[in-house]
């Protein structure tokens, strides 16, 4: 992308997904489409309306950066035990109460700072040994312009790309990113219809559930995430009906993550309780899910990976670490079946 110089600030360029609607500018980059007046931001605050085009205001705006497990994303069925640098920026499509980086997902994206190139984090994520990259800390999808770039330079120099995403991209958005490069997604998937809307600030949930069936359908890795939060999704009819649709419109191979919430920004719901977390796990598990895991609980026996045909352990993991891998060229040892995954290691090893 060309960053565009305007009245000093950085961070700016065109923005990839754009119309124009009766004098306005139409956002296509998330399900909002918000309709841009001149000199207008949309509803995450990222996009702008000047002089009749749209700009983003945070390409290349890294607000976090570290090297991470890719266990920690969550990913459990995708290059155990490998590395990735993880970049975050600013602001966000939904605006969830309980947001654990409300820190950064709530802050309007700032005029200057550090910036950091495409080519800087490919390089910086080879150095640091990293297998792959992640965008995640805030929603990714309002950084599509420099994910875009930074994912053709990663493929083209074999790394792996991954998003931790609320999924509430548009289909042309996630089109541009697959075709980019992208691998891998973990969508947060926060409960039912009517939760989510009233949560999320008017967000329809049927286009996140869309999202993943496109992704899936286009050969992308996808896990699925849901922060168990007591008084708002920790029902069985919201989590059942949650497990059941990922069964049916996924499959029962994708890996539910169950976290366990803690107090955050606004909210102040009890930290939810074990016990609620392994309810939620036999519903999972009763509706059909072959890889139910617990989040938030280290050393739980739900944290590990088990064949889903003779329950043989195949990951023992502690933590953010995968202590043991047990898997043969994607089968488990003991009865041969095939375990759903990517399991290759860097050096192209199978596990």
């Amino acid at each position: 992308m060309t960053l565009l110089d305007l009245d000093g600030q950085i961070f700016v360029c065109e923005s990839v997904l754009q119309e124009r609607v009766d004098g306005k500018l139409r956002c296509n980059i998330c399900e909002r489409r918000c309709l841009l007046v001149a000199g207008g931001t949309g509803w995450c605050r990222t996009r702008q309306n000047r002089g009749g085009t749209l700009v983003t205001l945070t390409y290349g705006a890294v607000s976090s950066l570290s090297v991470n497990p890719i266990e920690k994303k969550p990913f459990y069925h995708f290059y155990p035990s490998t590395k990735t640098l993880t970049a975050g920026s600013w602001s966000c499509n939904f605006d969830c109460p309980w947001c654990q980086n409300w820190d950064i997902s709530r802050s309007k994206p700032p005029f200057a700072g550090s910036y950091m190139s495409p080519e800087q984090f490919v390089s910086l994520a080879k150095r640091k040994g990293c297998r792959g990259t992640s965008i995640s800390f805030n929603e990714p999808s309002l950084s599509l312009e420099w994910s875009l770039d930074v994912f053709r330079l990663a493929r083209a120099d074999g790394l792996y790309n991954t998003f931790v995403t609320n999924g509430y991209m548009t289909p042309e958005a996630l089109d541009l990113l697959i075709e980019a490069g992208l691998d891998a997604m973990n969508v947060d998937i926060k409960g039912n219809a009517a939760v989510v809307r009233r949560f999320c600030r008017g967000v329809d949930v049927e286009k996140v559930w869309g999202n993943c069936r496109q992704g899936r359908s286009r050969g992308v890795h996808i896990e699925v995430t849901t922060l168990v939060i007591p008084g708002v999704n920790d029902g069985d009819e919201v989590l059942r009906a949650i497990a059941e649709r990922l069964a049916r419109d996924l499959g029962p191979e994708v890996p539910w993550h169950l976290s366990g919430y803690f107090p955050a920004y606004k909210f102040a719901a009890p930290p939810t309780q074990l016990a609620t977390l392994e309810r939620a796990w036999q519903i999972g598990k009763d509706a059909g899910l072959q890889f139910v895991y617990l989040g938030n609980v280290p050393g739980h026996r739900y944290d590990n990976t088990y064949c889903p045909y003779c329950h043989a352990v195949l990951i023992e993991r502690c933590g953010l670490d995968a202590t043991y891998v047990s898997i043969d060229r994607g089968r488990c040892p003991r009865c041969g079946q095939h375990v759903a995954g990517i399991w290759c290691r860097n050096e192209g090893k199978p596990w």
